[in-house]
């Protein structure tokens, strides 16, 4: 009896050391179809398996949400978005610090644990604040294509009285919460900052949920019976949500199954509440763990194959080259005829879009001719491994870079230029600038289309020099370049047509081509949301020009 009972006591020791290590609390009970059957309903709520809350569910009635494996199609796979913020924030050898600790971290720990050993290789050492730009700027795009259409429905729904509760740290997800989804309420745990820089460390929430979801159904603080009398409903894909300090304040629990979620379909471009136009990082792929090991695996040779890619672009003609890159995966096409070009006297104006900073080079492969190109600022690097040549530089001062495009037209110049102003990634149209309507009295609308496997060639708040080197390290990108037909202009030289009107006339014209979106949004736009500046930085060097744009590439118009 004496070694049954000592068996026994250790028994429970060791159990009890297991939930301390697991820092898990043992969940409700629940049952598949109906109400748990406990002596104190209050505080174990009924949980519902492999279904979602119904549409009869009480308009009143609040609604907690678990984002990581309700609303996300992932299913609680976090690695991704860790990744995100280690190397779009912290760089490459964080992002393969982390890549090294994945098979210790998905088999060797619980998932709380395996949370927290991310937040410290991700964040530990970041600089804190409004420098953090990922969760803002990179995380929101990669977060919204992974949302769920159904789970979306729900909260949608829901409205003021859906509660977002995440394991991710609050940087991460506010932001996308509340700006793309409306959603008011985010319950989140913070990352300890330290002289203003992330220790890595995340605080605890607080054990109750109760006040959490008073201010969630906006009753003050002394009506808690009417607060009570509310019905809080959970939603979740996991049973580990049963142990969440929410959990306690559900009444009942719908947790939906792994088999109904894989049918569950991505949330449609058009049905998003904001439109996604713009965001910032160099990944165009969702950094899972496999993808990331093949892009590690992948830059050795990439860098090599970009050198190659860049002396071939460099020094062979455009004939001869286009074949050669094409044989690597640097390719692009022509959609549709090339536009007649003047024989001689007056030049003529591209007008085209803007995707990244080589967009001129591929204009004037395209037409087998050398053409100028206009910009505010570039890089000496970008400048000296230009195929082109040299970049006009404008100066900001509207009517002195009219005349400089004007006596480029002038000489006989074919003259590329970007009235956006900045790049755009996504399929949409910024505001164009109207000045390229005053100088020439017919312009050739060009639509611009790119394509890429592994990095972005362009970013707001990176180093820009880097755009065309990013741009030659993919293992295949593909440019589609279509000459549309010219427009007339000669109504604004006279005074007949205002220049804006013809300016979104083009504008218009290149998104029916190119079934973009049309927008108002222009530069500044842009970089007060991803830089938190209006993209312009004083130059120190040059008298001459008192203010360049930061993200200027060939052919930018700011005017």
């Amino acid at each position: 009896m004496a070694k049954k009972s000592r068996l026994l006591l250790a028994h429970k020791l060791f159990s009890a050391m297991l939930s301390l290590l697991h820092g898990r609390r043992p969940p409700p009970h629940y049952s598949s179809t109906s109400r748990s059957t406990t002596t104190d309903p209050a505080s174990s709520p009924a949980v519902h398996r492999g279904a979602v809350p119904p549409s009869t569910l009480d308009a009143a009635a609040a609604l907690v949400v678990d984002v990581d494996t309700a609303l996300l199609r992932s299913g609680g796979d976090l690695f991704p978005y860790f990744m995100l913020v280690a190397l779009e924030a912290g760089g490459f050898l964080r992002g393969l610090l982390l890549l090294l600790l994945c098979p210790l971290i998905r088999l060797l720990m619980p998932r709380g644990a395996a949370v927290r050993a991310m937040a410290a290789v991700s964040f530990c050492g970041l600089r804190a604040g409004g420098r953090f730009r990922a969760g803002r700027a990179v995380l929101p795009k990669w977060l919204m294509e992974d949302v769920a259409a159904e789970a979306f429905e729900e909260v949608r729904a829901a409205g003021s009285r859906a509660v977002c509760v995440t394991a991710m740290p609050r940087v991460m997800v506010d932001g996308f919460l509340r700006e793309y989804l409306g959603v008011e309420v985010v319950v989140a745990r913070e990352m300890k900052v330290l002289w203003g820089f992330y220790t890595g460390l995340m605080e605890e929430l607080p054990e109750g949920g109760e006040m959490v979801m008073k201010a969630a159904l906006a009753a003050p603080p002394a009506a808690e019976e009417e607060s009570g009398d509310k019905a809080v409903v959970g939603f979740s894909g996991s049973m580990e949500f049963l142990s969440h300090p929410l959990a306690r304040c559900c009444k009942e629990i719908f947790v939906v199954s792994a088999d109904e979620k894989s049918r569950w379909r991505p949330l449609a471009r058009d049905k998003y509440p904001k439109p996604m136009v713009f965001h910032d990082g160099r990944l165009a792929f969702r950094p899972t763990a496999a993808d990331t090991a093949a892009m590690f695996a992948w830059l050795p040779l990439g860098v090599a194959l970009g050198a190659a890619r860049l002396a071939v672009a460099l020094t062979v003609p455009y004939r001869y080259s286009t074949p050669i890159l094409a044989a690597t995966g640097m390719s692009w096409r022509l959609k549709g005829s090339r536009p007649a070009l003047p024989g001689g006297g007056r030049g003529q104006l591209f007008v085209c879009n803007h995707r990244t900073l080589i967009d001129p080079v591929y204009v004037s492969v395209a037409l087998d001719r050398q053409v100028r190109a206009v910009s505010y600022s570039l890089s000496r690097l970008s400048e000296l491994i230009s195929p082109i040549g040299r970049t006009v530089r404008l100066t900001r001062d509207r009517d002195s870079d009219g005349a400089v495009m004007a006596r480029l037209l002038d000489r006989g110049n074919l003259v590329v230029v970007c009235p956006e102003g900045t790049t755009c990634r996504e399929p949409y149209l910024l505001r164009f600038s109207p000045l390229f309507a005053e100088l020439s009295d017919d312009v050739v609308p060009v639509g611009i289309a790119v394509e890429t496997s592994m990095f972005y060639a362009t970013t707001a708040g990176g180093l820009k020099c880097f755009d065309p080197l990013y741009y030659m390290v993919n293992p295949r990108m593909c440019y589609t370049v279509q000459f549309l037909d010219k427009v007339d202009t000669s109504a604004v030289r006279s005074r007949a047509a205002p220049s804006t009107e013809m300016a979104n006339l083009v504008q218009r014209k290149m998104g029916d081509a190119l079934g973009y979106g049309c927008t108002m949004l222009t530069r500044k736009d842009k970089y007060l949301m991803l830089a938190g500046n209006d993209g312009i930085v004083r130059s120190t060097g040059d008298k001459s020009a008192p203010s360049v744009a930061a993200g200027a590439e060939p052919g930018r118009k700011n005017n």
